[in-house]
């Protein structure tokens, strides 16, 4: 630093006593020399300097009190020689050690006093070619470019827009490349936190998020020619799909017949999972509209499972209890096309009968109430009918058969009492004709 101090006082003070005037204008400052022979000069060489100023390297420093005006280029370092052809360049820097050190000497605790330096290539063999700016004080080098970046790396437009690869910005940053334009955020644990980095990026097949740290999975994407308002947050913070204009916290719409919501679970292991989970501080509900009716569905402050016609008449039109009581405002109908059906076989009304006359009905509540019913037991009608699917359970299709057999077998028999009454009572007759014939 001292060498190159040293040769621009030297330089600055021929031009101010005119030691080498000719030397100077033999040079046009831009990309000819003037025609004419240098006149040599008597100032002998000075030599590097390769440490602090000594007081001898101090007695020789010029100091020039006043404004220095240099009417041509200014060629500054150890390798500058008379004869230089600046073309279009004001200053040189020229030696194998380019730097420019900006020295703050503000002494004053109310004044920002930091070093800067610009420093161009590193000094060590090998060392990378590059264009930086350093913080001196810290030591830290804060920018840097380096060699053979291509054009318009960074290029910032008179709107003070941004373009990373490109001339022509159109927006506040605008990044152009010819593959996958991308933006990488990194957490690299500097801080004590987790590292975690991920890239935001975007191509001809999506925009994405890739979570570059949990084998570049893509958690986001957004294929071109997604519609407008595909996914739409508004103000309140509800999400609409498919509409800018959400009436719910989550508002599916199509306009086109495809509008359908589908939970869809594929693992490979078979086995029950809740795919749908509605959760409220009480009765947790959905609704059917068709435009014309509502119904809602879902359980009331009590747990019961219930369906609803918002009718305006608060009817419940479907009750289940929680202890497994229904109840249902119509008529339940149930399946019995014979289409339906297989295996039909007839059945002895009789024995059917006689097996119901063997059947014990009781009357009793179901524990945990008080209401009275009337009916055999589960497993008492298994072991007389083998009747449905569990020896703990009657379907009412299989009571109302046994009912419908027997009433049928006491028919048959009422008929033919019936017939026995009529023979009997056609004798009868018969003989108290007789009798008064006499």
């Amino acid at each position: 630093m001292k060498s190159k101090t040293l040769t621009i006082a030297m330089l600055l003070a021929a031009l101010l006593l005119g030691v080498v005037p000719t030397a100077i204008a033999s040079i046009d400052g831009r990309d000819s020399e003037v025609p004419g022979t240098p006149t040599p000069t008597t100032t002998a060489p000075v030599p590097a300097d390769s440490g602090p100023d000594t007081d001898d390297d101090r007695a020789r420093d010029i100091v020039q009190p006043d404004d220095v005006i240099v009417d041509g280029s200014l060629c500054v370092g150890l390798d500058c020689a008379s004869g230089y052809n600046f073309g279009f360049d004001t200053i040189v820097l020229r030696e194998n050690n380019l730097r420019i050190f900006f020295d703050d000497t503000s002494n004053s605790a109310s004044f920002p006093d930091n070093d800067w330096r610009i420093v161009i290539n590193e000094s060590a063999n090998g060392g990378q070619e590059m264009f930086a700016v350093q913080d001196a004080t810290s030591g830290r080098q804060v920018f840097r470019i380096e060699a053979r970046a291509p054009s318009n790396s960074l290029y910032v437009d008179d709107g003070g827009r941004i373009g990373l690869g490109t001339a022509n910005p159109v927006l506040n940053l605008h990044t152009v490349t010819g593959n996958t334009p991308a933006l990488r955020l990194e957490q690299n644990g500097s801080s004590g936190f987790t590292a975690q980095t991920f890239d935001i990026a975007a191509n001809e097949a999506s925009f994405f998020i890739r979570d570059a740290t949990n084998g570049s999975t893509l958690p986001f994407r957004i294929r071109p020619g997604a519609p407008s308002s595909s996914i739409d947050i508004a103000a309140g913070g509800s999400i609409g799909f498919g509409t800018a204009s959400p009436t719910a916290s989550m508002h599916l719409k199509r306009t086109d017949g495809t509008a359908v919501l589908k939970v869809e679970e594929t693992s490979v292991t078979k086995t029950n999972r809740q795919v749908l989970q509605l959760v409220n501080n009480g009765g947790a509900q959905f609704s059917f509209n068709n435009g014309v009716n509502e119904w809602r569905a879902g359980t009331d402050n009590a747990g019961t499972v219930r369906i609803d016609v918002l009718d305006g008449a608060g009817d419940i039109e479907f009750r289940l209890d929680t202890d497994g009581n229904l109840e249902i405002a119509g008529t339940l109908t149930e399946n019995s096309d014979v289409n339906a059906k297989h295996d039909i076989q007839q059945t002895d009304a009789a024995a059917i009968l006689a097996s119901v006359l063997g059947l014990q009905v009781s009357e009793w509540s179901y524990n945990g109430e008080t209401v009275r019913h009337i009916g055999p037991m589960a497993q008492d009608f298994a072991a007389a009918f083998g009747l449905g699917a569990k020896t703990t359970s009657i379907a009412t299709r299989d009571i109302a058969g046994v009912a419908l057999l027997s009433i049928q077998a006491l028919a048959a028999e009422n008929a033919e009492l019936k017939a026995r009454v009529d023979s009997l009572e056609q004798r009868l007759a018969e003989l108290e004709a007789k009798v008064d014939a006499g």
